[in-house]
């Protein structure tokens, strides 16, 4: 393994774990301190959520692209922008931080490191809510880069914590996020049995993103704001 693709591995599993840290972490000292106010306890979840994720892309982006979500690497392989052998290494590379990020996040409040979600999150509204969740941030990444690429973290942030609000799920939209949440019975977990069917719809509404975002911008790809620094083809 090359350096630098040691690096860009490393800031997708760093990433994904600091954003899993914060979802699951934010979602149980919001249900500690709500005192059964649940629509508190959402709101806290989600504004942490969104600002984790300024900071993450901000600083991660120009080494992995910070995409921190399968989801998001598969828009930018079928864009032709990200070598298909490397989707695997990243997927993995995501999945693994957020599985980590899970544990850390009990370790801290003194949890069992080990836990399965007995939240059930089902039904064709909340399907129908990761595909419209997912489509939406990938359609938000298209068009920051289409018009002001430099507000993609911002955006993206502000997208996301919208999305907690106005999708019936709570807006997922990434399968290792999916995944992870499924290991922690807080706030924040859905039951394993409900992950494939989350997953599924997500993985449908990047691609229908991408597709409208061909459409709505031609010519930009999703890739020319997530790839690193180095990658990226010089300005003429």
């Amino acid at each position: 393994m090359s350096a630098l693709l040691a690096r860009r591995l490393l800031a997708e599993c760093l990433g994904s774990a600091f954003l899993l840290a914060t979802v699951v972490g934010s979602g149980i000292m919001a249900a500690q301190l709500a005192q059964g106010n649940v629509a508190l306890a959402l709101l806290c979840n989600a504004l942490a959520t969104g600002a984790m994720l300024v900071v993450l892309i901000t600083i991660l982006a120009p080494i992995s692209g910070a995409h921190f979500n399968p989801a998001v690497s598969l828009v930018t392989a079928l864009d032709r922008r990200l070598a298909w052998s490397l989707v695997a290494p990243y997927v993995a590379a995501q999945a693994s931080g957020a599985i980590l990020g899970v544990l850390l996040a009990h370790a801290m409040f003194d949890l069992p490191l080990l836990q399965v979600s007995t939240t059930v999150r089902t039904g064709p509204g909340q399907w129908l809510g990761e595909a419209v969740a997912t489509f939406g941030l990938v359609l938000t990444i298209l068009g920051c880069i289409a018009q002001a690429p430099k507000t993609t973290p911002a955006a993206v942030g502000l997208y996301i914590f919208a999305a907690y609000w106005f999708i019936s799920s709570t807006s997922f939209a990434n399968p290792a996020v999916t995944i992870a949440r499924a290991l922690t019975d807080t706030f924040a977990g859905i039951a394993p049995a409900d992950t494939p069917a989350f997953i599924a719809a997500q993985l449908a509404g990047a691609v229908l993103g991408l597709a409208a975002g061909r459409v709505l911008w031609p010519g930009v790809t999703s890739a020319d704001a997530l790839r690193p620094v180095e990658a990226r083809p010089p300005r003429a």
